[in-house]
């Protein structure tokens, strides 16, 4: 016995040692993720994406892509004399300090209220470290005051805008998320000790897990964006104190059975293991199907967000269970689980709940399937695209400027299209430009490499569907000459028919993947049927309650498009991650020798306070994206938050357990559970439900 103590503290120092080194190494390259990470649209798009090529072609130009912005000028009842000559004064001075590419001219608004001024300079990378310094040397330029509005707006003040918005993401995302699973652990757990450990496992998983991430940008140029490092964070944290909850429930139960709490571990390692290895790896699975997605941000947040989640496995695989060990019982303080003992027996919320589901199966299903099909039919109500000038919680500068533009400006466009054709066709090329409909103006630029670049004014507003009709017939009357369209607009464009192409390419993959690996984990056909079926449903219920509250009740004007086949990925992958743990807890039962009834009441109510317990605390992290002033991550945290509260204390909890009552050994078809057994079971489990297995960590033991 002493001979096997002493090798199991060996082993768990080993662990521990190992752990320093792995962090050692991870810490430097950790920091460095922040400095490879690019939000620029084109960072977002194909690489074959029309306006891609053109993003690609303009930095081959003449001091590569320009950096532009607009100066506008505006004062409610009208501009006076003073107003035009003081912008006129700071137009001079910016022209004096800046080499621009032609000396901004004043461009009068119809109504007098507005002077605006193009201001475009190829003398600073738009993509270089170097324009944010520009845009806000422009911004001291420009000044209002004394009922004068000056605000700086255009791409370059757009994308300045943007980057400083995702920079302040990093710290309050971290550390809100850290503060959320905390607090979610000190009332689970109800101890002043234990908290502290799980969360310290999941900071090591997330030093290791954006280590790893630089690595793969590093040595593959995978795609990294301020979106897919906030999604990993979540879900480092997220996932990993779901993994963590079921192993310390485990290892407390063993704690009562084991005088060791060496032996305690490997006893909740063995029973819980396999069910933690099998919905992670379902998880990373659904994940990895991103990466035959078109849109760069979507490929990239697949691997990125997988390796959250297995880091997270990792972690709390190896460093939570030798951190626990060495603690040892004390650890649980003052709920201290005594060799021996057995724990207290109450009556749990989900035996009642699973009571009123067994009574009337059918009747449950088909209500659980009404409501979740009438919460659907809300996503008729969503919002159209996410405009640019809408993709901000609170409203920056450059969002201020084109509003005031085009209220100011109505019927023309503020913001030129970029169009770069090649030079040898760049006669005919912009003969026919000329002669599109709703074009105003197109004048030719810079010329170089075999390419010339072409400045197009279009008369409708920027993301106006007059416009985009305007970049569809410009592709259209280039077609064949070899030029391109884009600019902010035509990337808009392309990043919504690439996430269309995407969904339907992604989505029936998931489902395919995640079919496959549930029927291999189940031995099931039925079974795999039913819990994706269920999580597509939430996934629909949950687009439905966004569409009833994102304009009512959040004030969102548009719905960022990649947000359909992100969450069905996330809501699919997590919303099984669940199910694993409840059909493999009833596949044992049945196992066992009970009948499917007892069997699945059995299962709901030993592992509904897990599932619970891991629900509330990863609706709560993704929640946190609520919080973030970006409109594209607030709704993805909301449809994810929902989505999960949905499949926990719904679909799992009386719209599964029903479905197994009323199917019985169909469940299990075609297996040999589904088969009715030769002979009466003997020693089965249909027993009082719950007297044995994981226990529920909401309970006091």
């Amino acid at each position: 016995m002493r001979a096997a103590v002493k090798q199991g503290r060996s082993r768990v120092w080993g662990v521990l040692a190992l752990w320093v080194v792995v962090l050692a190494v991870a810490l430097p390259f950790s920091g460095e993720l922040a400095d490879v990470t690019r939000n620029r649209v084109v960072d977002y798009l194909p690489a074959n994406a029309d306006s891609t090529q053109v993003a690609r072609i303009q930095e081959t130009l003449p001091g590569g892509g320009s950096t532009d912005l607009v100066l506008v000028y505006h004062r409610e009842g009208g501009l006076t004399a003073a107003d035009r000559a003081e912008a006129d004064a700071q137009r001079d001075r910016i022209a004096g300090e800046h080499r621009l590419t032609t000396r901004p001219e004043a461009v009068p608004s119809p109504d007098g209220s507005t002077l605006m001024y193009p201001v475009s300079t190829t003398e600073v990378d738009p993509d270089g470290p170097a324009r944010v310094a520009y845009v806000e040397r422009i911004r001291e330029t420009v000044r209002g005051g004394d009922g004068l509005t000056a605000e700086v707006g255009g791409p370059a003040a757009a994308a300045t805008d943007a980057d400083e918005v995702f920079e302040s993401l990093d710290g309050p995302l971290l550390w809100t998320t850290v503060t959320v699973v905390a607090v979610l652990l000190v009332l689970i757990y109800r101890s002043p000790l234990l908290w502290m450990v799980p969360l310290f496992a999941a900071g090591a998983a997330n030093f290791l897990a954006n280590a790893t991430v630089y690595a793969l940008h590093q040595g593959f140029g995978l795609t990294v964006t301020g979106q897919s490092t906030a999604v990993m964070a979540i879900l480092v944290f997220g996932a990993g104190t779901d993994y963590a909850l079921l192993l310390v429930a485990r290892y407390r139960e063993e704690l009562r059975r084991h005088e060791r709490p060496y032996q305690a571990m490997t006893a909740a390692l063995r029973g819980c293991g396999p069910a933690v290895l099998a919905s992670s790896g379902t998880v990373a699975a659904g994940l990895l199907c991103l990466l035959v997605a078109d849109l760069n941000s979507s490929r990239g947040m697949g691997p990125i967000a997988a390796v959250g989640v297995l880091c997270a496995l990792v972690a709390m695989t190896t460093l939570l269970p030798a951190l626990l060990v060495l603690l040892g019982r004390r650890v649980f303080w003052p709920l201290v689980p005594a060799y021996g003992s057995e724990p207290r027996v109450r009556r749990s919320l989900f035996a009642a709940m699973g009571s009123s589901a067994g009574r009337r199966p059918v009747t449950v299903l088909l209500t659980g399937a009404a409501v979740l099909g009438a919460l659907a039919l809300g996503s008729l109500n969503l919002p159209g695209p996410l405009k640019q000038e809408d993709s901000y919680v609170t409203t920056p500068e450059s969002v201020t400027a084109q509003t005031i533009l085009t209220r100011s400006f109505p019927g023309q466009s503020s913001r030129p299209l970029d169009v770069v054709v090649p030079t040898k066709t760049a006669d005919t090329a912009l003969a026919r430009i000329r002669g599109t409909a709703r074009v105003v103006s197109a004048e030719p630029g810079r010329s170089a490499g075999g390419w010339t670049e072409v400045s197009v004014l279009a008369r409708d507003q920027p993301e106006s569907a007059g416009e985009r009709t305007t970049i569809k017939a410009l592709r259209a009357t280039l077609d064949g000459l070899g030029g391109h369209v884009g600019g902010p607009s035509a990337q808009q464009l392309d990043m919504e028919v690439s996430n269309n192409a995407d969904l339907r390419r992604v989505v029936p993959l998931v489902v395919l993947s995640v079919l496959l690996i549930l029927i291999v984990l189940l031995r099931s056909l039925v079974a795999p049927l039913l819990l994706v079926a269920a999580v597509i449903a939430v996934w629909a219920a949950s687009l439905g309650i966004g569409g009833l509250v994102f304009g009512p009740l959040f004030g969102f004007e548009g719905t960022d498009p990649g947000l359909p086949l992100l969450s069905f990925v996330f809501l699919v992958a997590l919303g099984v991650d669940y199910g694993i743990f409840l059909m493999h807890r009833m596949r044992e039962e049945s196992l066992a020798g009970a009948e499917p009834a007892a069997a699945a009441l059995t299962a709901l109510h030993t592992t509904g306070g897990v599932i619970a317990s891991a629900g509330l605390v990863l609706a709560a992290t993704f929640g946190v994206l609520l919080s973030m002033p970006m409109v594209a991550l607030a709704e993805m945290g909301f449809f994810i938050a929902v989505g999960v509260l949905l499949d926990t204390f719904l679909v799992r909890t009386y719209l599964v357990t029903a479905a197994s009552v009323a199917l019985g050994r169909k469940v299990w078809w075609p297996g040999p559970l589904g088969r009715p057994p030769l002979q009466p079971a003997a020693g089965g489990t249909q027993a009082t439900p719950g007297t044995q297995g994981t226990p529920d960590p909401l309970k006091v033991p």
